[in-house]
């Protein structure tokens, strides 16, 4: 058995060390949330959280993650009263959703690092997720609008 960290919860797993980290969420602990896209971290679907950065889970084995803290789109809130969330579903970002927890995951990890970010940063951190329905411009627009809701909060 594996010990693994996962939205704040310890858990064990019976996979194989070499089992990547995508495999071992769906399959092995039921948090299918995090999406099988391409399998060669090209695409941004499987992008969950390694200690508060993104991190293309079909390209980590298990025996990689050791102690480190995961979080996946389930982690983010059970509510979703997170910022990026609240800011996807005002400006209905997704068209089809499959590629939108990713999205999601990549734009949390970016606010966490610089709530304030231009579109530049944006564009720079949202760069390695791809959707197949076209909606960067939505996308933008909900990181900038969950940016505001962030500083709301803080206020």
């Amino acid at each position: 058995m594996a010990a693994i960290n996962v939205n704040g919860k310890a858990l064990e797993t019976d996979a194989a060390p070499d089992t990547p980290l995508l495999w071992v969420l769906r399959d092995h602990l039921g948090l299918t949330g995090t999406k099988f896209g391409c399998g060669a971290a090209l695409c941004g679907a499987c992008t969950v959280h390694i200690d508060g950065e993104p991190a293309r889970s079909c390209q980590v084995a298990l025996a990689d993650v050791g102690a480190r803290k995961i979080t996946t789109i389930e982690g983010l809130s059970t509510d979703r009263s997170h910022v990026v969330q609240k800011a996807w579903l005002e400006l209905d970002v997704p068209q089809c959703g499959y590629c939108q927890s990713g999205q999601l995951m990549s734009a949390a990890a970016l606010l966490a690092q610089n709530p304030s970010p231009t579109d530049a940063d944006i564009d720079a951190a949202m760069a390695g997720n791809i959707c197949r329905c076209g909606t960067y411009g939505r996308i933008r627009k909900a990181v900038h609008r969950a940016a505001e809701l962030l500083k709301k909060e803080n206020a």
